[in-house]
């Protein structure tokens, strides 16, 4: 089936942006499972006017489950695992289908 171009409304002003074909198939080969709620002066508004200026902090941290080094957003606590991308994404999966 070809995707095709979709109106959405912004959650934040209301505006109707557009959810491109091309857009669509990036959030597909993602594994995104939820659309986009904001127009791009939206997002690019909510980013700039974060506490650290736009950008995020990024912590090193170890796979727990491969132990490749990687970095997350958050900082990792002792007690609580921390997934690489590739394991975190089979891990959600994986939880997805219980």
């Amino acid at each position: 089936m070809a995707l095709q171009d979709r109106m959405l409304a912004c959650r934040d002003c209301g505006t109707e942006f557009a959810f491109t074909a091309g857009e669509q198939e990036f959030y597909s080969q993602k594994g995104f499972e939820h659309e986009p709620s904001r127009c791009a002066v939206c997002r690019h508004a909510r980013k700039r006017d974060r506490p650290s200026g736009g950008e995020r902090t990024m912590y090193d941290a170890v796979c727990s489950q491969c132990g490749v080094a990687t970095q997350v957003p958050f900082s990792p606590q002792p007690e609580k695992p921390v997934y690489c991308a590739d394991c975190y994404r089979a891990v959600a999966g994986r939880r997805a289908r219980i």
